[in-house]
């Protein structure tokens, strides 16, 4: 095995891309309800921050066409994908605003959810934070709801799934 070294920037991007790529995470669609009607973004950033008070985060990036409308959102739905949702998680990825291929539903706070999902976080938003070509948003998770079953996974730029019980 060739092991490399490297000082990120502009010219080590893709590499540094693929550094990153090594981390496997779990795969997440984050809802909320716009002027425009519901809106949706595949994400892999996200993370718990604290038990008490419940916060959780996750990082939409500037570059994203709908950056804006989730960083001015009060409130937001995280939903971490089941195995059997990669369609989903692909569908938002490229289209925020079409929710035809899913019966969603609001939930209390009127924001669309997504049915099917592992687990669901409805969230007030907490904190927004600057971050390089990032938002940090820190939601206070108002309800969860999860049931049992396989998470959908990223790593190195596939989807797959997470051997073991769920």
């Amino acid at each position: 095995m060739t092991e490399t070294s490297f000082v990120p920037g502009p010219e080590t991007a893709r590499a540094y891309r693929d550094a990153l790529g090594c981390f496997g995470t779990g795969v997440t669609v984050v809802t909320t309800m716009t002027d425009s009607g519901p809106l949706a973004m595949t994400v892999n950033s996200f993370a718990s921050v604290s038990m008490s008070p419940p916060l959780i985060l996750w990082c939409p990036a500037r570059a994203s066409l709908r950056h804006d409308a989730f960083v001015m959102a009060p409130h937001f739905a995280l939903h971490v994908m089941a195995e059997d949702q990669q369609d989903l998680a692909v569908h938002f990825s490229r289209n925020g605003h079409d929710f035809s291929s899913t019966p969603w539903q609001k939930n209390a706070q009127g924001q669309p959810i997504l049915p099917g999902c592992l687990a669901r976080f409805d969230c007030r938003k907490h904190a927004r934070h600057d971050a390089g070509d990032h938002s940090i948003l820190v939601g206070e998770v108002l309800l969860t709801t999860s049931r049992p079953g396989q998470g959908l996974m990223f790593k190195r730029g596939q989807y797959g799934g997470f051997l073991g019980q769920g």
